[in-house]
């Protein structure tokens, strides 16, 4: 590697690929280098690498990126050519353009898929602008994929968009193929069995009158983005409690679950919870200390697949209901069905916002020291 005038660039590749990645499940996914890079005045830099992308799904897409990461934590430059997506199926070689300043710390960069479909990637190159601006190469390991996957691992590079957080997605498949644009092989990252879901646009529900229509698509909505929230948290994360008055973040989903149960026979039978019903859902509808003690050891799917349990039922008697039943006002407390489904939505909103809270302040799991045997004193 060249010598760069008035700039320290230091080769970071790598090495934690004895680390074990986290399983997660995701609509797409990336790989990645990182270097550290510091420099006392602004230069340019050009990340280039070829791409192609095989795919019957309109929706997918694949992407070259950078990001600079800057000294206090944020990110600085970031493009993942989100606003000009790479769909076709012929290799060609595309372009980030991006910036390093003196607040710069590290630049990480690499290629992405996204959505059902093959996604190939080859002959990466970065250049950087020295002194004179002239643009510089910079070597890159395992730049062009010649050394192969191995057991899903990409040799020199990271799984996901971080050295230091390494994942592998359950919808994507890596390896290598023979179809390269450089050389003798090239990158492939296959999704495969991802559900695409509408997005941005309320009402037009099958089998719905148009109001209700409406509600159901909203929370829709909040429901997604409250599985996204909390699909890839494990058992240590989802059952962490903030301090003795909050919720763990598990108990919160079922509470969602719990609440909405309550609205469907409040809406659809005109009554409250009997008690067998109190025996299953009053816990966590109340969340106080016996929804502490009771919703905790469960997996993030345990209290999803409820959720999503008592939500088909929601979609179902809804849909055999019209406008006018929407309109109608519950006597005992003078108000709408619809009122009481827009509760439903908000109180959705409110805790995922809590959940949100929550997440960002769960501090990393500590490694339990394995206990050493020093034999018995005599």
């Amino acid at each position: 590697m060249r010598k760069f005038t008035m700039l320290l660039l230091f080769l970071s590749f790598v090495s934690v690929q004895g680390q074990a990645p986290r399983v997660i499940s995701s609509d797409w996914m990336g790989f990645s280098q990182t270097i550290d890079i510091q420099t006392p005045a602004k230069k340019k830099f050009k990340l280039i690498a070829s791409a192609k992308v095989e795919t019957a799904e309109p929706k997918a897409w694949a992407g070259i990126w950078a990001r600079v990461n800057n000294k206090n934590d944020e990110v600085g430059f970031f493009d993942n050519m989100g606003d000009r997506p790479i769909k076709s199926k012929d290799w060609q070689s595309y372009t980030v353009e991006g910036t390093i300043d003196e607040n710069s710390k590290s630049l990480t960069f690499g290629g992405l898929g996204s959505y059902n479909g093959k996604f190939y990637f080859d002959k990466f190159q970065l250049f950087i602008e020295n002194a004179k601006g002239v643009f510089e190469p910079v070597t890159l390991l395992n730049s062009g994929f010649e050394t192969p996957v191995n057991n899903g691992d990409i040799p020199k590079w990271n799984l996901g968009t971080s050295k230091a957080k390494l994942v592998k997605v359950k919808e994507y498949k890596v390896s290598s193929d023979k179809s390269a644009a450089d050389g003798k092989n090239a990158l492939v990252l296959e999704g495969t069995g991802i559900i695409i879901k509408e997005t941005g646009k309320i009402g037009n529900v099958e089998g719905a009158s148009p109001k209700i229509g409406d509600m159901i698509s909203m929370l829709e909505d909040l429901k997604d983005r409250v599985e996204r929230a909390v699909k890839n948290m494990n058992q240590y994360e989802i059952d962490y409690l903030h301090d003795e008055q909050a919720n763990r973040i598990g108990a919160l989903v079922m509470h969602l679950a719990a609440a909405e149960k309550y609205y469907q026979v409040f809406t659809f039978e005109n009554r409250e919870f009997n008690d067998e019903e109190k025996k299953i859902w009053e816990a966590a509808l109340n969340l106080d200390q016996g929804g502490r003690d009771e919703f905790k050891g469960h997996d993030i799917q345990y209290y999803l697949d409820i959720y999503n349990e008592v939500r088909a039922k929601t979609i179902s008697e809804l849909k055999k209901r019209d406008d006018a039943w929407f309109a109608e006002v519950q006597m005992k407390y003078d108000i709408s069905n619809q009122y009481c489904w827009f509760h439903v939505m908000e109180h959705q909103s409110s805790h995922l916002g809590q959940i949100l809270f929550l997440k960002k302040r769960i501090p990393p799991q500590q490694q339990q020291k394995p206990i050493i045997d020093k034999g018995i004193k005599q």
